[in-house]
């Protein structure tokens, strides 16, 4: 792959030098905790890694999105948290005399400082806030492909203003998502669930243009089904967009694109966990039933599907997976295509919020190549659009 932007390899002797490291450290918190550490373990390899040259890291986050300055969304509690993963000291710089508190740390320091969004011209990609941030650094870094999708001052406008380069967990998801959808090796496979048509019509439009193997699951198939003349009973289904669904349909058969909808399902006639089903062909859906998952037999053929795929890139869940039993579908092909990947036979790129958490209920997700964290910035990025923080980083 020919890459447009700059990586740490390129940055050449950094000792000394102040790099501002955008990275993504909006952690969910309880009580004064951390609960889930995810984002900030990512950051680790970069921040590190630039710390050992002897660099003075200063690192750039926003956390929640606040009104105005408040305590309950200052960095200054994520210091110890992201020392404690780091291994090293984190030191907390408020904006109030940032430059005086920068001009006392050492090569080799590590300091997040405030939060970005305390400045309202951050997310309005401010010259003022731009020069701002820059006064503080020699040069940049962004390590948040999660936050890549806006232009904000530390996602996009310093990038402009310093010599950028990306991270490593930058770099890997842009590595990744390159070889599943940029310059990928054929056939490709899409899955893409989740309950809604309306929330995905731009990445589904733009997907059939781009692979081989359209596997649609979720609530979303079944206005697919619907328009296809199946009834769906009480299952959830956007009835004013089966119109819309046709077109996609359309698109994908001029497209040399197989469109996979379920031909078993698994339905009940209520929304709890483990209440009676029943796995029927998708023309015997009752009129007081809904569907909730894909049935076996469709899993299946699904699972063959892949094995003669050579990428898979994965969106959303094939059922109501977080309530049993109907996580089944989507647990069953998530292994198959961890198997497939340990393997070696497909490249799986996975990502998206609800992506994570039911492969991380499958216990597969460590086994596909890559899973990204970045819920808004993933969806873009699959729905074909610029994003600007990585257009920002091109050389």
């Amino acid at each position: 792959m020919a890459r447009n932007f700059k990586t740490l390899d390129d940055m050449g002797d950094i000792a000394g030098k102040r790099v501002l490291v955008r990275e993504d450290l909006n952690v969910p918190m309880a009580d004064g905790a951390v609960t889930d550490d995810t984002r900030l373990r990512a950051a680790v390899a970069t921040v590190a890694e630039l710390a050992d040259k002897g660099a003075i890291v200063l690192v750039l986050a926003h956390f929640g999105r606040p009104k105005a300055p408040t305590p309950e969304l200052s960095l200054a509690q994520l210091a110890k948290p992201f020392s404690d993963v780091l291994g090293r000291p984190v030191r907390y710089i408020d904006w109030e005399g940032d430059a005086a508190a920068v001009a006392t740390l050492q090569p080799g320091d590590v300091a997040v400082l405030e939060n970005t969004r305390f400045f309202g011209g951050e997310e309005k990609n401010d010259p003022a806030v731009i020069d701002r941030f820059a006064a503080l650094g020699d040069l940049y870094v962004n390590d948040a492909f999660s936050a890549a999708h806006r232009a904000h001052a530390s996602t996009e406008g310093l990038a402009h203003k310093l010599p950028a380069f990306a991270g490593r967990q930058m770099e890997a998801e842009l590595d990744a998502l390159d070889k599943a959808l940029g310059n990928p090796e054929h056939p490709v496979a899409a899955v893409v669930g989740g309950a809604k048509v309306s929330s995905k019509l731009d990445v589904l439009r733009h997907l059939v243009e781009k692979v081989d193997h359209l596997i649609i699951g979720g609530g979303m198939a079944n206005t697919f089904l619907a328009a296809r003349g199946v009834n769906v009973g009480k299952s959830l289904c956007e009835h004013d967009l089966t119109g819309t669904a046709e077109e996609i349909l359309d698109a994908a058969d001029k497209a040399n694109c197989t469109v996979h909808l379920p031909y078993d399902v698994v339905v009940a006639k209520e929304f709890k966990p483990n209440p009676p089903t029943r796995t029927v062909n998708v023309h015997e859906v009752g009129e007081d039933e809904m569907i909730l998952d894909i049935g076996p037999a469709a899993t299946e053929a699904l699972g063959d599907v892949l094995k003669n795929c050579r990428t898979l890139v994965w969106n959303g869940p094939l059922g109501a997976f977080e309530t049993p039993p109907f996580d089944a579908a989507t647990v069953a092909l998530a292994k198959t295509a961890a198997a497939l990947t340990k393997e070696g036979s497909l490249v799986s790129v996975a990502g998206g919020g609800d992506t994570v958490a039911a492969l991380n209920q499958a216990g597969v997700a460590g086994d596909f190549n890559f899973v990204s964290t970045a819920g808004g910035a993933f969806l873009e990025w699959m729905e074909g659009k610029e994003l600007p923080g990585v257009a920002a980083l091109a050389r």
